[in-house]
């Protein structure tokens, strides 16, 4: 995976199906070629991811469904959500779940990006909490915003996602040069606007 947007990964352990989730939603897994199918699928299996986490009462739940990539792979994620709109739910917990990998998989070029980014958005880095910017804090920060987005108040996990995005699209805009530099940050930009609307419109109970 590139060290800017994450739109690329590396490649994923073995994927193994998500045993814990309803039959409804494995059932909708099953059938991905017909498009009726795979709307279900990835609205479905949204849904049961966020009520499963919220209804979760031990820790070891909520650990899964945070490496939910870890098991089944990202590509899987990818066939299930990534067609559906930015501002949808599966739309959403596609983009938290792409977010954490690349925060994962590069702490210390994102932990650089952000810190750069700190001075030109002073409220975002308060919203988005990683004080120092180190490597370590991103790759807690990942976890702690899907952790968020399963025990506490959805909205706010993925309002913290957007003012991350927003930190790290500036400091990326500072740091990095390059033909394809504006592009990148303005894709984390763009990202960040898309989580925001997320999150009113889960507040709105809008987001499905």
């Amino acid at each position: 995976m590139p060290d800017g947007y994450p739109d690329q990964v590396t490649e994923p352990r073995r994927p193994r199906r998500p045993s814990y989730l309803e039959p409804a939603a494995l059932e909708a897994i099953g059938d991905r070629s017909d498009p009726i199918a795979a709307l279900h699928a990835a609205h479905e299996t949204a849904a049961v991811l966020v009520r499963r986490g919220r209804a979760a009462a031990d820790p070891e739940t909520i650990e899964r469904l945070i490496t939910l990539v870890d098991e089944i792979g990202l590509p899987t994620l990818a066939d299930l959500w990534a067609q559906r709109p930015a501002r949808t739910l599966p739309g959403a917990l596609w983009r938290l779940y792409l977010l954490r990998e690349w925060m994962t998989a590069h702490p210390e070029a994102v932990a650089r990006e952000y810190a750069a980014g700190v001075r030109f958005t002073e409220p975002n880095h308060a919203v988005a909490g990683i004080d120092p910017p180190g490597p370590d804090e991103v790759r807690r920060a990942a976890d702690q915003i899907l952790r968020g987005a399963f025990t506490g108040d959805f909205a706010v996990a993925l309002e913290r996602a957007a003012a991350f995005c927003a930190v790290t699209s500036s400091g990326r805009a500072d740091v990095t040069s390059g033909a394809d530099a504006v592009g990148r940050a303005a894709r984390l930009r763009d990202l960040a606007d898309d989580l925001t609307a997320c999150a009113g419109l889960w507040r709105a109970g809008r987001l499905e």
